[in-house]
């Protein structure tokens, strides 16, 4: 799984497990529309689970949300394809008032399907 920590400020009324799980559901396989193809494919094995939620110290409503995504959810070997599937939706969520990715944990089978640059690296 890659593993992300987000930090979410929910907005009133909204729990931190609500606000966490809305993150998962949202940076996975969550949309606001029906697509037609959600009855072809059991979505279980794509979904982005929150496994944790602990409130940041000092911090009165912000909480770290961890958030395990399976690799079968991503494309091999594209950069793109990941933070555009972690990252790319789920910041205009109106759940939440504010969210920021804090880290990122990527597997190291997964970081091998990267090909680097395509021109290599210049030093200057």
């Amino acid at each position: 799984d890659i593993l992300a920590a987000f930090r979410v400020t929910p907005q009133p009324g909204v729990p931190p497990e609500e606000a966490g799980a809305a993150v998962a559901a949202e940076s996975s396989t969550g949309t606001w529309t029906t697509v037609w193809t959600d009855g072809l494919t059991s979505l279980d094995r794509y979904k982005g689970r929150c496994y944790h939620i602990e409130p940041v110290v000092g911090e009165e409503d912000q909480y770290i949300c961890y958030v395990a995504y399976p690799l079968d959810l991503f494309e091999e070997g594209s950069v793109t394809n990941m933070f555009t599937s972690i990252v790319g939706n789920v910041f205009g969520f109106k759940a939440l008032r504010a969210l920021r990715l804090e880290d990122l944990r990527i597997p190291p089978a997964y970081i091998k399907t990267f090909q680097g640059p395509p021109h290599g690296i210049q030093v200057e």
